[in-house]
């Protein structure tokens, strides 16, 4: 039997597919690829989402990195800048600072004659040394007495042998250490001795000098060197030794440093009254500088100190305070005056240059000298009064 038509040979096998036209053949393509499509999205659509920007988390400090560097950098040189504006702002005013400060120095040297910043630090420290030796030691004060008398003997002579005068320096130094120091150590009585044993060693010795030196000095000239030489020892050692007993006394040392602080009280008063206030000279062909308005702001700064000193660091009434304070007054002023006297005749403004802003140190001695035997008489007078 022969098979029947349209069934594949072998009775299970089918004939081979007819061939596809172009347009069936594009169409095919076509599916496959969209098939193919389809699968990628699905399998896209299972995977885990991650952004396309998402970058792994070890890798982000490389990368911010040099910005956050960057950051604090700008940070930092921010705060430099302000740093260095905020320093030269502060440099700006502490020079117009000093400049204010060094104009009003020169115009107050112009008028007192004094450099107000070296006149204050040596004074501050001169007070310091002054007030710890009366304080904890007061031996330690007749040192500091004994320098200051020798170095005042000094500059007084010098100035006088610059003046025309013979002085025989080492007599007067030896003599003026002497009776400082017998002042603190010896009796009342045999110091009084002593004062006029140093005085006729200077004599004496002026007359031997002056004998062998055959130098046609006239008899006047020669009288005048001797009765100065006994004014040294009288006006600069005598005076102070006479602070020095007032030392030696059972509660000198507190005496001391009062009267010595109503003294400086009375400077300070007439030099800042004369400074603010200053038109009336005093006594213009002595000292033309020195003001009735000046020597009003002394008394009025001697009585406050005065008061105020003899009540708590004395021990007497208000009054009495009011004593010390005026009489402290007027032998300073006597002092200051009779010293610029000598500078005059002498010709000279300062006795020396070893204390800045002060001059020499007997000008710093000048008011103390005077007011040291006012202070010893008026201890005398008080003393009684305390111990009733």
């Amino acid at each position: 039997m022969s098979d029947a038509p349209g069934e594949p040979a072998g009775g299970g096998s089918s004939l081979p597919a007819a061939p596809l036209t172009r347009r069936e053949a594009a169409e095919a393509r076509r599916d496959a690829d969209t098939e193919v499509v389809a699968e990628n999205e699905g399998d896209a659509s299972t995977a885990p989402d991650v952004p396309a920007f998402a970058v792994p988390a070890a890798s982000e400090p490389a990368d911010s990195g040099p910005v956050v560097q960057s950051h604090l950098r700008a940070k930092r040189s921010e705060f430099e800048t302000q740093v260095a504006h905020a320093r030269a702002e502060f440099e700006t005013q502490v020079a117009h600072a000093r400049a204010e400060f060094e104009e009003a120095n020169e115009r107050i040297k112009a008028r007192t004659g004094r450099d107000l910043i070296l006149a204050t630090l040596i004074g501050v420290a001169a007070g310091a040394v002054l007030v710890g030796s009366l304080i904890f030691v007061k031996q330690l004060f007749v040192v500091f007495a004994l320098a200051a008398v020798l170095l005042g003997v000094f500059e007084f002579s010098r100035a006088l042998v610059a003046a025309g005068r013979k002085i025989d320096l080492v007599p007067q130094l030896v003599a003026g250490g002497i009776i400082v120091v017998s002042g603190y150590f010896l009796e009342l009585w045999l110091h009084w001795v002593v004062v006029f044993v140093a005085i006729a060693l200077v004599v004496v010795w002026r007359l031997l000098a002056q004998m062998t030196a055959r130098d046609g000095r006239t008899y006047g000239a020669v009288l005048g060197d001797v009765l100065i030489g006994g004014f040294i020892q009288l006006y600069v050692p005598f005076l102070a030794s006479l602070c020095v007993v007032l030392l030696a006394q059972d509660g000198g040392e507190w005496w001391v440093l009062a009267f010595i602080a109503v003294v400086v009280a009375a400077d300070t008063g007439a030099y800042a009254a004369g400074i603010m206030f200053g038109k009336h000279p005093m006594a213009p062909r002595i000292s033309p500088k020195k003001t009735w308005e000046g020597f009003g702001g002394a008394v009025v700064a001697v009585i406050i100190a005065g008061v105020l000193l003899g009540i708590f660091m004395l021990g007497l009434s208000w009054w009495a305070g009011i004593v010390i304070g005026v009489v402290i007054l007027g032998t300073a002023t006597a002092g200051d005056l009779g010293e610029s006297m000598i500078k005059r005749d002498l010709g000279i403004k300062d006795m020396s240059s070893w204390l800045p802003g002060h001059g020499g140190v007997l000008d710093r001695l000048d008011s103390i000298l005077p007011s040291a035997a006012a202070a010893l008489a008026l201890y005398y007078l008080f003393t009684p009064l305390v111990a009733s």
